[in-house]
């Protein structure tokens, strides 16, 4: 067992976390597919509204990569494809059938995959809707299928606050998750199975010869962190992961022949009312998933954690890769005689409240206490950076459109974990100018 320390980073004292225990939700009415929440593809539909589809159907495909297909959560009847600004797909729901008549694919049972080629594996877990989960660095896209990755990483979590606890969606499904390797094996043979010190009575269960402890605060346990602290050559960037949950989904897809659609969501934060696990579908409603609590005051609601979630209306889904549901009140109250009030429970990275002394969990909102100003060079962004960009000097560049300099600087190596953007004093979105960033590095070189 190796280890790795990660110094920097950050982990707040935050209200609301999930219990660690889980309960079974009722099946939902309705689910959907959210092209929205996969950043890299453009959806190219395959149904329309009233369409009859079968559990495990295509429901669309990349205009890109057109092998490359989303299967529906359900079977049923097509009821709503709705559309955002500039005509992207939000979302499709579909109204759930008694029969929902669920596609049946080839078994690959424990001693088939080992005699399987690596073609085999990559055809069965594209065909049953699976490949989308294996993801490759540094831009965080569905991996490239006709490569072969230098590295795979699988993560049990990140340490996002909010995040499902892998103690609890690994409970009585080791077995499980060990064929899930063996599956991913015939990807690549180098793969490291990583996990926070905190999860070592549980890792020590795992069956594998390659396993990475990893120590310090959100996000040490992140793809990109891990990738910076421990490659050896530029060839190791284009390297590829995956998480816990995704290998307990390949596991059932080849055990079962079809379209696996049950996860462990959590759903957790100081405005969620009950904290906790729930196992339920892929795709179930938002509404569902807070099962009957009901915040008081304004809320907003992120698929996926604090730092790098991304906002959802309450009659909305989670996407693919989103396993947990946040609320955080919205704050936007106005606070008499703030300026004099010491903020003993107000949360702060810096010592502008007194707050930084408070050793107890503190309930957080959606209130930036300010407004927004330029840069004051206070450096706390590079503070907890976890692969030592200096994300100040990076937005800079950006905002000048020095391209060089900002690769320079490490645009390439950001983990877009949010925190420079969660401790800036000055409220400026760091994190979200340098991701747009990389995104349109990315489209740029491809169109090269």
């Amino acid at each position: 067992m190796q280890r790795l320390r990660i110094k920097k980073g950050f982990q707040a004292k935050l209200a609301g976390l999930p219990a660690d225990s889980r309960i079974d939700l009722p099946p939902p009415e309705q689910v959907a597919v959210c092209p929205v929440a996969i950043e890299s593809v453009k959806p190219r539909l395959l149904v329309k509204e009233k369409d009859q589809i079968r559990l495990g159907e295509p429901i669309f495909e990349d205009k890109a990569r057109p092998n490359l297909k989303f299967l529906s959560p359900g079977g049923g009847t097509v009821a709503d494809i709705r559309f955002g600004p500039r005509r992207v797909v939000e979302h499709v729901a579909i109204d759930l059938a008694e029969d929902e008549n669920p596609v049946d694919l080839p078994r690959l049972s424990a001693d088939q995959l080992a005699a399987a080629e690596r073609g085999t594996v990559v055809q069965h877990l594209i065909d049953g809707g699976l490949w989308p989960l294996v993801r490759a660095l540094p831009f965080r896209d569905i991996a490239d299928e006709t490569q072969t990755p230098p590295a795979l990483f699988v993560f049990l979590d990140d340490l996002e606050p909010f995040q499902p606890d892998p103690e609890v969606y690994l409970k009585g499904r080791l077995g499980d998750f060990a064929f899930g390797l063996k599956i991913l094996e015939k990807l690549c043979p180098a793969v490291t199975v990583c996990a926070h010190r905190r999860h070592k009575a549980l890792v020590e269960t795992i069956d594998t010869n390659r396993l990475l402890l990893l120590d310090g605060r959100y996000p040490a346990p992140d793809p990109g962190v891990v990738l910076y602290h421990t490659r050896k050559s530029s060839d190791q960037n284009s390297s590829w992961y995956a998480y816990g949950q995704d290998l307990l989904m390949m596991a059932e897809l080849f055990a079962s022949g079809r379209y696996p659609i049950m996860r462990t969501f959590s759903v957790g934060g100081s405005g969620a009312g009950s904290a906790q696990h729930v196992q339920t579908r892929l795709g179930t409603p938002v509404g569902d998933l807070l099962n009957g609590s009901s915040p008081d005051g304004p809320q907003r609601y992120l698929a996926g954690g604090i730092y790098r979630g991304r906002p959802v209306a309450p009659d909305s889904f989670l996407g693919l890769h989103e396993v947990a549901l946040t609320v955080i009140p919205e704050g936007d109250n106005r606070e008499f005689m703030a300026l004099f009030k010491p903020g003993w429970t107000k949360p702060t990275y810096s010592r502008a409240y007194l707050s930084k002394l408070n050793p107890e969990i503190l309930n957080y909102n959606c209130n930036r206490h300010g407004g927004l100003r330029a840069c004051i060079a206070c450096m706390h962004c590079a503070d907890v950076c976890p692969v030592d960009i200096l994300p100040n000097l990076t937005y800079k560049a950006i905002l000048a459109e020095e391209v060089e300099e900002y690769l320079q600087h490490g645009l390439l190596d950001c983990v877009e974990c949010g925190l420079c953007s969660f401790v800036c004093p000055s409220k400026l979105e760091l994190t979200e100018t340098l991701v747009k960033a990389k995104r349109q590095y990315r489209k740029e070189r491809e169109g090269a």
